[in-house]
């Protein structure tokens, strides 16, 4: 196996309102999407929405609408500054902050948003990891 993450697919509630969300976030959707399914171009991993039942019978899971699902998503960025900008744009989106920007333990800066269905996003500047143009991040070896 390849080392590489193609696509995450959450689980949505209602794929109208995740659709507005991620596209007020600056997603752009994919010529790909379906009525019934949202595919959102990242750079290198992209994101689809699909409804959370359907995601959870595909997936050989019970649909537990009070759990949660175990993922948060990680965006970094170059600067503690653009976390908090996102943080923003997230939250005048519809999502909600759950922990606002603050130094972390590891030298860097984070926090996290939900987004309207409660998938966790971590937002984070970490110095160790370079930022290509991309924004694409390199591990160091």
């Amino acid at each position: 196996m390849r080392p590489v993450i193609t696509l995450i697919t959450l689980g949505v509630a209602d794929l109208p309102r995740a659709r507005a969300f991620y596209a007020a976030m600056g997603w752009r959707e994919s010529s790909q999407s379906q009525e019934e399914v949202a595919f959102l171009q990242g750079t290198g991993t992209h994101l689809g929405l699909w409804s959370r039942a359907l995601l959870a019978e595909d997936s050989e899971v019970p649909d537990d609408a009070g759990g949660w699902g175990g993922i948060t998503v990680a965006h970094n960025v170059g600067s503690p500054a653009e976390v908090d900008a996102v943080l923003t744009e997230a939250a005048a989106a519809g999502g909600s902050v759950l922990r606002p920007g603050s130094a972390t333990f590891w030298g860097g800066y984070n926090g996290v948003f939900a987004d309207p269905d409660g998938h966790r996003w971590e937002v984070a500047h970490n110095p160790a990891w370079p930022l290509d143009d991309a924004g694409r991040a390199h591990l160091p070896d």
